[in-house]
């Protein structure tokens, strides 16, 4: 179960205001983290915690097919990105990285308390429960190994 407070933002996030361009040559996941969606929120680093969920409306993390983009939300402590829909490739990336995604239209306000259960594809807020997309299994298997090549690992070494 994932719970925390909601950063909310509306339709086509792209890839450029999530992780801007200027920060994409670094290899430092802090530095990264510290300019996450600079672009819509210049103090969205400093005020994010660990734990918080983003909630925003449709085709979250258009544009570049970046990966350093759902890196740095999950490096600034963002715990899963809920959205009514997801650019395909941010939605893979963040699988691939680790960064829980859940697909589900629902009403929220700034700072409203989110509870997302990824096995079932839920998502509460207050009294009010929305059904989400469920992630099929394998995927589910991937975020709970900590990302693709933690996953990939494990089923190396014969874990899986």
């Amino acid at each position: 179960m994932i719970r925390g407070k909601a950063w909310v933002f509306g339709n086509d996030v792209d890839t450029d205001v999530i992780i801007p361009g200027p920060y994409l040559r670094t290899k430092d996941l802090k530095s990264l983290a510290a300019h996450a969606m600079e672009g819509l929120d210049p103090e969205f680093a400093c005020k994010v915690q660990k734990g918080d969920v983003i909630v925003a409306g449709k085709n979250f993390g258009c544009g570049s097919s970046r990966e350093q983009a759902p890196l740095a939300l999950r490096e600034a402590g963002v715990s899963c990105v809920v959205a009514r829909s997801f650019a395909r490739i941010f939605y893979r990336n963040a699988i691939n990285v680790g960064l829980p995604v859940v697909e589900v239209d629902l009403k929220c306000e700034e700072g409203d308390e989110v509870e997302v259960d990824l096995a079932q594809g839920t998502v509460t807020i207050g009294d009010r429960t929305y059904q989400g997309t469920k992630l099929p299994d394998f995927l589910l298997e991937i975020l709970q190994d900590g990302g693709l090549v933690a996953h990939r690992r494990r089923e190396k070494e014969g874990v899986l």
